[in-house]
């Protein structure tokens, strides 16, 4: 179905180079957006200095361009939207939603990964702490296109988190949901490792007046020891010469077609063809595909 106000993004870490599990989640995104007739934007999520790899901003942009997938509009880089969080944070600091906690990792080992609430009323001021927001005891749901209805107790199953860290830098939980209002996003497609942050991101998004866009998670695709494919593997960037075999691959990860006629053709035609026949219902709906299965 076309629709012109579909707006999607794709959103990567410069931690590393695209790595091949980045292609696929980018090639979603970019097909929900295209076979919709709608805006494809671009966004550098660079809030964390220490983590990024020099030159990988740029060569993500290349490869992007490379195998084809070009976007609409200036690329967004977060790490000059600090401003609009700065803004934001204060405000729910002020409005008592949210709260100065000073607990070491070491107070927090043995919870789970739950926060126990220790600062949660303790009245600490901001200086060298972080910012969590206070979470409500309820359950936050959606119907994801994919993976189908899903669910968490925020109280129960995350505890307040974080919305600064302890170093001044804003956490991905609130840069992403500011981000995505900002830039208008009416749809998100991305790996199924984040489908337990969306009820957070939801909160969020309640919090703040935000719409609620529609969500689209996809497997995520694995090492064969099950690990996710990641930047942390040191993966190489996913090579020019191999745009085509690389972008059929991915269909089929997808669960599209990806027929051995065009194992010769540009990408320009590999993506039109796949723009054409996209169809979100034939990915599978689980959390991860192993590499392995799609050679």
């Amino acid at each position: 179905m076309k629709d012109s106000r579909y707006i999607g993004r794709f959103a990567p870490t410069p931690s590393g180079f695209l790595h091949f599990g980045s292609l696929v989640a980018a090639l979603a995104s970019w097909l929900d957006a295209r076979a919709a007739g709608g805006r494809w934007l671009l966004r550098m999520e660079d809030t964390d200095p220490p983590r990024e790899m020099p030159g990988a901003r740029d060569a993500i942009l290349q490869t992007l361009e490379r195998y084809g997938l070009h976007w609409d509009g200036e690329v967004v880089f977060q790490s000059q939207r600090h401003d609009a969080y700065a803004a934001v944070v204060d405000r729910l600091f002020s409005m008592g939603l949210a709260y100065a906690c000073t607990c070491s990792r070491k107070q927090l080992e043995g919870h789970g990964g739950l926060y126990p609430g220790f600062c949660r009323n303790a009245g600490h001021a901001r200086e060298n702490a972080a910012i969590r927001i206070r979470v409500p005891e309820l359950i936050y749901r959606f119907d994801d296109r994919v993976q189908g209805r899903f669910e968490q107790h925020l109280g129960r199953e995350v505890g307040d988190f974080v919305i600064q860290r302890r170093d001044g830098l804003y956490a991905y939980q609130l840069a992403v949901v500011l981000d995505d209002a900002w830039q208008g996003v009416t749809d998100i497609v991305r790996g199924a490792d984040l489908l337990d942050n969306t009820p957070r991101q939801l909160y969020l998004q309640e919090l703040l007046g935000f719409l609620q866009p529609r969500y689209l998670h996809i497997p995520l695709i694995t090492q064969p020891d099950g690990h996710k494919l990641g930047k942390t593997y040191r993966s190489p960037p996913l090579p020019a010469e191999q745009a085509t075999p690389l972008l059929l691959r991915a269909l089929r990860a997808l669960g599209q077609q990806a027929p051995a006629t065009l194992s010769s053709a540009p990408p320009s035609e590999v993506l039109a063809q796949a723009i054409a026949q996209w169809r979100p219902d034939a990915i599978q709906a689980r959390p991860s595909l192993p590499e392995a299965e799609l050679s």
